[in-house]
């Protein structure tokens, strides 16, 4: 499997960037595994949130672009399909299964994400009803790919 993390928004603080840094280590011997970061939109300097937004969208789907073509996309939203860890393992096994070795997660910024990123996905992903800010979505983004990984082979998850 490659995955692939699309995220709106720099890491700035070093517990963000120490916490992603750790699982993207431990995903290393399982899955290929990039994560691209892009600039978030100030909507006050663009007019307003649904510009930023789109800004960023333009942003999301160039990414999307540069990855292959066969690439599955699927975007963190509130609105999507919830799976419990087994069944996110799962999930991800008959991706693979199907020939579906490329995965693109995509994280909004603060103000959500675009609709032509929507139209462009092929589902969505939820972790709860809760909003998460997209930095903290990241690391259990990150996280849940970790543990998938573990799961699908049997093995014990370390904490």
């Amino acid at each position: 499997m490659r995955f692939h993390v699309i995220a709106v928004g720099k890491l700035k603080e070093r517990f963000w960037t120490d916490a992603c840094a750790e699982y993207l280590k431990r995903l290393q011997p399982y899955a290929k595994t990039q994560v691209i970061e892009l600039a978030d939109v100030d909507p006050t300097r663009v007019g307003g949130a649904a510009a930023a937004r789109a800004k960023e969208g333009a942003a999301i789907l160039h990414a999307l672009d540069g990855l292959p073509a066969q690439t599955r996309v699927i975007v963190l939203a509130i609105e999507g399909k919830q799976h419990t860890s087994q069944a996110f393992a799962q999930h991800l096994d008959e991706l693979a299964l199907y020939g579906e070795s490329d995965v693109a997660f995509v994280i909004g910024g603060s103000d959500g994400v675009d609709e032509a990123v929507y139209a462009r996905a092929n589902e969505l992903l939820s972790f709860g009803k809760i909003t998460l800010p997209h930095n903290l979505a990241r690391v259990v983004l990150l996280e849940q790919l970790y543990r998938a990984q573990k799961i699908s082979r049997g093995e014990p998850y370390h904490k």
